[in-house]
């Protein structure tokens, strides 16, 4: 059974290039929190760094963990696969370490559907506008213009899924994004006030699928 000194799982999701990993990687400089390190069968971008952003492998590696039932929770993004395995979340969970998951909402909803005994914060990352997010894909994917434009057909399926996570966060400033996802998972640890307009969070969504 779990006890008080057992960590917490926090995920962060977000269509591509809404800002989730970089604020993963601000929340894990936090005491006590950890990122949870995905297996992927992409190849790496040239700012990541083996075993420390991903576990870069191949896809009968990959598939191989899957017949193991080795995974918390694998899928299928972009023609890339990418997983979570079960052991070393566990683990750190048990030590009382608070583990952050950088994952898209098919992830996160294996994880969900889990029902595993430790608490589960769940936080979708939306941008400020669709120009904005065009914007920071055609930055990202500067030498092939498609795949941004690929990245923003899968972001009008991909924000359906808003309605499944406990808060959503739009990140407009990432300081003040970071600060507002803070202050919420204290709220929720803490049985604290939350400063959540559910209501405002629709009325964007409805902007940005219009």
């Amino acid at each position: 059974m779990p006890s008080e000194k057992d960590g917490v799982m926090i995920i962060l999701s977000s269509p591509s290039g809404a800002g989730k990993t970089t604020l993963v990687k601000k929340l894990s400089e936090k005491d006590d929190y950890e990122i949870s390190i995905s297996h992927t069968t992409r190849q790496p971008r040239p700012d990541e760094n083996r075993d420390k952003d991903y576990f870069f492998v191949s896809e009968p590696q990959f598939q191989r963990l899957i017949q193991n039932e080795e995974f918390l929770e694998y899928a299928k993004v972009f023609n890339n696969l990418y997983g979570t395995t079960r052991t070393p979340v566990i683990d750190k969970l048990d030590k009382g370490k608070n583990i952050l998951f950088d994952i898209d909402w098919q992830g996160a909803d294996q994880i969900k559907n889990k029902k595993l005994d430790y608490k589960l914060i769940t936080f979708f990352i939306l941008p400020p506008s669709k120009e904005v997010l065009f914007e920071r894909l055609s930055k990202r994917h500067a030498s092939d213009k498609l795949i941004a434009e690929e990245r923003m057909k899968q972001f009008e399926r991909d924000v359906l899924h808003w309605i499944n996570y406990d808060y959503v966060v739009i990140n407009n400033d990432l300081d003040e994004c970071y600060l507002k996802i803070n202050n919420l998972i204290d709220a929720v640890l803490n049985n604290g006030s939350k400063d959540y307009d559910l209501d405002f969070i629709r009325s964007h969504v409805d902007r940005l699928t219009v």
